[in-house]
């Protein structure tokens, strides 16, 4: 009987990738003395027939990183960017059909939102001009964001934000729990709920022949619809916000079949001031940032799959 001889090579190569990540490309667009602003960080990853460089450190198939990084500022410039889901589909499409080694192009992109600054009429006719429209602050309630994966013949978008903070002063209550011999919580009938929250969701876009979404249209109602589920929601818990925040979404987005969210409860706590002979009748809170509960499901659209990772760490 023949005995099958010990592998050469006991060690096998993964999954791998490799690209340049945190591109920070701001794109001005000069619309006369109109001026308006993307600002991105954009992270490349690419993978495919990169074996060899692994097992011999030949380079023969790799495209440097530093190629990837000047793609994404040529194509600021030759594309514009429309939309941080555009521009990474633009550029997945270019990685994947210009390089044949390389198979499957994940695009991950942050985008940060300035507004513009509201001048007065007098400060204008001051400095010579009748509307200043080249003054922006950064806005600092979330950070959108996006990922774009293609493989050649089908794309996956699953958008995005996260760091927005939301909180209801009242119409929140949490009562009724498990209580056992380490329970401490009072039940509350009246109580702050606050959140920051972070949630993705995926579209069934999925190839060329499909129309494709209008990406600004769709941030901006999906996360319409979050914030109005989030105020409209008479809370009973976070679970069941969330769930109402994630039902919203998929109701009136049709593009969208997968949400998912990871929402810290940002507790208050209601301060004793029966020491100093005050009562405080749900006015004077102290918040409390950690330990924090943590939140987090999936909602979909009916007869659909979950995609989304669970740790939305690894997104």
């Amino acid at each position: 009987m023949a005995v099958n001889p010990r592998p050469a090579h006991p060690v096998m190569l993964g999954q791998n990738q490799y690209g340049k990540a945190e591109n920070r490309v701001v794109k001005i667009t000069r619309d006369g003395a109109t001026h308006h602003i993307k600002d991105l960080n954009v992270s490349v990853a690419l993978s495919g027939d990169m074996d060899e460089v692994h097992y011999s450190g030949s380079n023969a198939s790799v495209l440097p990183t530093d190629t990837t990084k000047n793609t994404v500022f040529a194509f600021a410039k030759e594309y514009g960017i429309e939309s941080a889901e555009q521009f990474g589909i633009h550029l997945a499409r270019h990685f994947v059909t210009s390089q044949e080694p390389i198979h499957r192009a994940r695009i991950r992109i942050e985008e940060y939102t300035w507004e513009r600054i509201a001048t007065s009429d007098a400060n204008s006719r001051f400095i010579g001009a009748d509307e200043v429209k080249h003054s922006f602050v950064r806005q600092g309630q979330e950070t959108r964001l996006t990922q774009i994966t293609y493989d050649g013949s089908s794309w996956e978008v699953v958008s995005g934000l996260k760091d927005l903070v939301v909180m209801n002063s009242t119409n929140s209550e949490f009562w009724g729990f498990v209580k056992d011999k380490y329970t401490t919580l009072q039940e509350a009938h009246d109580r702050i709920l606050a959140t920051q929250v972070s949630g993705r969701w995926r579209f069934n876009w999925t190839d060329d022949e499909q129309k494709m979404p209008q990406w600004e249209k769709s941030y901006e109602q999906t996360r319409k619809h979050m914030l109005q589920a989030f105020a409209e929601t008479y809370s009973l818990s976070l679970q069941q916000t969330l769930y109402q925040m994630g039902s919203r979404i998929i109701l009136n987005r049709s593009e969208i079949d997968e949400v998912r969210f990871s929402l810290p409860n940002k507790h208050h706590f209601l301060v004793d001031l029966e020491p100093f002979g005050l009562k405080n009748d749900n006015e004077v809170y102290v918040a409390a940032d950690r330990p924090y509960g943590l939140i987090e499901a999936t909602i979909l659209r009916d007869g659909c799959e979950a995609r989304i990772p669970a740790d939305l760490t690894n997104l």
